[in-house]
């Protein structure tokens, strides 16, 4: 097992172009030790108006600068960070307590994104479009917003600021970046790889600090002109209602109570293998983790004992060995509210069948781990199927036909993503139809979405906005039609038109 040392103890904002040095710190903990590997500034509002200003600076000069060589960044970015891949994936290990395997996934879905996004540097298409008068020519094209302002959570602390970041400055934007305080490493090191590779100063700002202060100074901030959260609902109800009194661009991406379909003509091993991935990779802590398996009534019982089996093969520990399969839960506090989950569940009546209790002992001791868990004979009303819990806990329900499986699937606020094993080519595609979820897998799990398709969810995972694919440059640009009259005369539309 390797394990890797910054060569700093304390890290810094990153404030145009420049490393600015912030008093006030607190601990980041490895969760898989309890040990502190390095200290995070706690920025005030005045860092966060010194970002934005060198921003907003900054941002006039670079959307001058033609898109196909501001994309020559994002692919000197993307090869210094596939370079350098093995050192993030350890790194963000250490701070985020994912397996290695997960981490070197996600480093390379940033590098994915770095070169998908400056390939957009040589399209971001507009449009062009008959007039409806003569000698008149018509079009639309994108046009930067200005500032942007990008708040990322702790579980994906890489992949998910290079769905934002590399879209943003593709197209023209300065960005503000507050990364989550329990996983900033990744932030410290993406933004010595946007410095290495030549991003001019003030186009990447990197402010540490909680989000009561550094956040809501963001979003606050009349010269950000785009918010893009990812986080809790809770959250980002707020800063969809702050930013809507400002008439600010808002994006939000949130939670998820997914569910993994399996219908009685399914492959039932290869449904123990999504459901595997789904739900105890990251130990649950995703937005897209399977917390839900609705199974047909007739192969229940067949799939609970391969699951059991299964699931009695994962080995919990440190990350950074390669043979762990299921790492820690990010702090205490994560902790606490599983265990509050594990009880609601069992006062609610459904049946425990594996799990449910925090380790301790032996390799445990210092880290934060909590076993795989599973319930089963759960009713689609109950809180354990109805929230979300952000751990690796899983409720089987029960069902009579595939379209109560559907209906069961759909009865949740949340509308991330869905799964469905069969071998049915009918069910496939009725289920494809009906799923009310923005991301719908066929016998796979709910995770994997790959960087060139959107992705985002419906009803409260979101607010109708996308990361990722091209979907994503929508947040970051506005609109802007252009007409070009070249008759020398004033012609007026729908007035001057032969009829």
């Amino acid at each position: 097992m390797t394990t890797l040392s910054l060569e700093v103890e304390k890290l810094n904002n990153f404030i145009n172009g420049e490393w600015v040095d912030v008093s006030e710190a607190q601990a980041v903990i490895n969760p898989a030790t309890g040990e502190e590997i390095v200290q995070v500034p706690l920025s005030t509002k005045e860092m966060v108006d010194e970002a934005v200003a060198a921003a907003k600076a900054a941002q006039k000069e670079w959307a001058l600068v033609p898109a196909p060589q501001r994309a020559e960044v994002l692919y000197r970015v993307g090869y210094i960070m596939k370079e350098r891949k093995e050192r993030l994936s350890q790194l963000l290990t250490m701070e985020n307590g994912k397996v290695i395997e997960e981490a070197r996934g996600e480093v390379q879905e940033g590098i994915d994104m770095a070169f998908y996004m400056a390939g957009e540097g040589r399209r971001l298409f507009g449009q062009t479009t008959p007039a409806e008068l003569k000698d008149k020519f018509a079009m639309s094209q994108r046009a930067p917003v200005g500032v942007v302002g990008i708040i990322t959570p702790w579980n994906f602390p890489i992949a998910i600021a290079t769905w934002k970041s590399f879209p943003a400055i593709v197209a023209g934007n300065a960005v503000v970046w507050k990364p989550a305080t329990e996983t900033p490493i990744m932030a410290y090191e993406l933004a010595k790889i946007f410095e290495e590779a030549g991003l001019p100063k003030g186009i990447i700002n990197v402010v540490f600090g909680a989000g009561s202060v550094v956040g809501e100074a963001m979003v606050h901030h009349e010269a950000i002109r785009v918010i893009s959260f990812t986080g809790s609902n809770d959250t980002g109800r707020n800063i969809a209602s702050e930013c809507g009194k400002q008439l600010k661009k808002v994006s939000l991406e949130m939670g998820g109570k997914n569910a993994v379909i399996v219908m009685d003509d399914a492959d039932l091993d290869l449904a123990v293998e999504g459901i595997l991935w789904s739900a105890f990779g990251t130990s649950g802590q995703r937005c897209t983790a399977c917390s839900r398996v609705i199974v047909h009534e007739k192969v229940k019982r067949t799939l609970e004992e391969r699951l059991l089996a299964a699931m009695d093969k994962l080995s919990i520990g440190n990350g950074l060995d390669e043979s762990i399969k299921v790492g820690p839960i990010i702090n205490q506090s994560g902790i606490a509210k599983i265990k509050q989950y594990i009880e609601i569940g069992k006062a609610e009546g459904a049946d425990l069948l594996a799990g449910g209790y925090e380790l301790t002992e032996d390799a445990h001791e210092n880290g934060y781990y909590f076993a795989p868990t599973l319930f089963t004979n759960a009713k689609a009303d109950m809180r354990i199927a109805q929230e979300e819990i952000f751990g690796p806990v899983v409720s089987i329900i029960p069902v009579a036909s595939f379209e109560e499986a559907i209906e069961v699937n759909n009865g949740v606020t949340y509308g991330l993503s869905s799964s469905i094993f069969t071998n049915d080519v009918n069910r496939v595609f009725k289920a494809q139809r009906d799923l009310d979820t923005g991301i719908v897998y066929v016998n796979a799990g709910t995770t994997g979405a790959e960087i060139h398709l959107p992705f985002g969810g419906t009803k409260g995972t979101g607010n109708g906005h996308r990361d990722s694919g091209i979907q994503a440059l929508d947040v970051f640009t506005e609109w802007k039609a252009i007409y070009v009259d070249y008759s020398g005369k004033l012609q007026r539309a729908q007035i001057d038109v032969e009829s």
